[in-house]
């Protein structure tokens, strides 16, 4: 039996889903989708919003052919990088769609959609505007927190001179943190504020819950001197914090843009090994011991994603089955 064959309660279980929202739309076999962009021969960053599909969590197909489904229309650069997919619990909320707009600014893109094909206006948030002189926004990612009721929107900033960089540097004066804001409307939003500084230079945040419901906070260590460019995982109490330690590192170096995600019986992080352009995974039952996923495949020049389940009905309409 695949991890992906397992029933609804183990699945939704293990995502923190309710049995309401599951009852609404998650079927007995949901599919993965990932969100991602190219960066290859064939595209420039401007081409904007791919997704694949995935019915094992192994083998993912490039919808419309890799053709790009939403084109970059805001933001301090208009282009779209390190896009994620997230959605709220209520039955029939919408998907949201988080995104880098350009490699400096103060802005992250915003849109969302229903069937993941129908899109709404875009939005760019100056969420680091409070901040003069930051450098960047990169890698957005957003989850519902169940104790606020609202949004958690997450990402990696340079802020010069706001933090010490005695435990590590990255290349280019770049020293970043992880800094939030909360939103319940995407209209209105909380001070942005620091949601996670290890001490040394971090980018590329993303949230794991396991099938016991635990929270863990996925992170790539940046420091170039000494050499990290590693991924590790540190518990999470909420996505607010506070976090415990992190981990040794779980993959090589000059890896990043992790996804993670609760596969029924264990934990996959997928992530972007850049330098060798190509996409890795690993598993684990225990958060210690992790495994190389050897039959991974992914579409031609997929970049920097987020996986996300869906029903099985969504994932076929997308494929055009």
């Amino acid at each position: 039996m695949s991890a992906f064959e397992i029933g609804r309660r183990a699945f939704v279980a293990g995502l923190g889903i309710s049995a309401a929202t599951a009852r609404a739309g998650f079927t007995t076999q949901p599919a993965l989708v990932l969100a991602y962009f190219r960066d290859d021969k064939e595209v420039d960053q401007s081409s904007g919003l791919h997704l694949a599909v995935s019915h094992d969590g192994t083998r993912f197909e490039a919808v419309r052919g890799g053709a790009s489904v939403l084109a970059p229309k805001v933001g301090d650069e208009k282009i779209l990088r390190d896009p994620c997919l997230f959605r709220g619990p209520a039955p029939g909320s919408p998907y949201h769609l988080v995104w880098t707009t350009g490699w400096r600014g103060t802005t992250l893109g915003h849109a969302t959609s229903h069937d993941l094909a129908n899109w709404s206006a875009q939005q760019a948030f100056p969420v680091m505007q409070a901040f003069p002189g930051t450098v960047n926004v990169w890698a957005p990612e957003g989850i519902w927190h169940p104790g606020l009721k609202a949004f958690v929107l997450f990402w990696s900033s340079t802020v010069p001179g706001m933090f010490s960089d005695a435990l590590g540097t990255s290349k280019g004066g770049l020293n970043n943190r992880i800094f939030y804001t909360v939103t319940r409307d995407f209209r209105s939003f909380a001070p942005t504020k620091v949601l996670f500084d290890p001490g040394f230079t971090v980018i590329d945040a993303t949230f794991l819950r396991g099938g016991d419901g635990r929270l863990h906070l996925v992170v790539k260590d940046e420091r170039l001197h000494p050499l990290k460019k590693n991924i590790r995982i540190a518990s999470a109490a909420s996505p607010t914090g506070p976090f415990g330690p992190l981990s040794d590192p779980l993959t090589e170096h000059w890896t990043e843009g992790p996804t993670a995600v609760w596969l029924g019986n264990r934990y996959r992080i997928y992530f972007d090994a850049y330098r060798a352009k190509r996409y890795g995974a690993i598993d684990s039952t225990d958060l210690e011991h992790w495994t190389p996923v050897t039959d991974l495949a992914m579409p031609v020049g997929a970049r920097h994603g987020t996986v996300l389940p869906v029903p099985s009905r969504l994932a076929s309409r997308l494929l055009g089955h």
